[in-house]
């Protein structure tokens, strides 16, 4: 399967929080097969002081999207990531990874309106820090 993925960061070292990111993702979700350079961006849905530090990569992985969710969840976690945003509200994190589109074996777009996970991701043509770097990587489907 192929997942294209999001990430972001505004605390502490943000380019090497993604670089880092990038490793675990490599080691434990599947083969990174592109990525994006480094985007920069306010903040959006929450008033902060530090600016994001965004990316957006191509992952070829074996597993469901179900298992790349929990697995990039436990990347956060290693990372520092202690709690998600809930309802809307947001805050300052050191990491923060989405899954923004998949495709099966055959080029299919996933679709999936679970409420552990939705994909696309919601809003994500919305967002110029994952339109812009996803372009990079992705353009004939952006």
């Amino acid at each position: 399967m192929t997942y294209y993925l999001s990430l972001g960061s505004n605390l502490g070292d943000r380019e090497q929080t993604l670089r880092r990111a990038l490793e675990l993702i490599e080691q434990q979700v599947g083969h990174i097969t592109r990525c994006s350079k480094f985007y920069y961006s306010a903040p959006l849905g929450f008033e902060s002081m530090h600016e994001f530090c965004n990316l957006c990569c191509c992952v070829q992985s074996g597993f469901n999207p179900l298992s790349v969710l929990k697995l990039t969840a436990e990347v956060e976690q290693t990372l520092g990531r202690r709690c998600k945003s809930v309802n809307g509200i947001y805050h300052d994190r050191p990491i923060d990874i989405d899954i923004i589109r998949a495709f099966d074996e055959d080029g299919k777009e996933i679709v999936s309106t679970d409420p552990v996970l939705t994909i696309p991701h919601p809003r994500w043509e919305e967002r110029d820090f994952v339109t812009v770097p996803l372009r990079e990587i992705m353009p004939e489907n952006t």
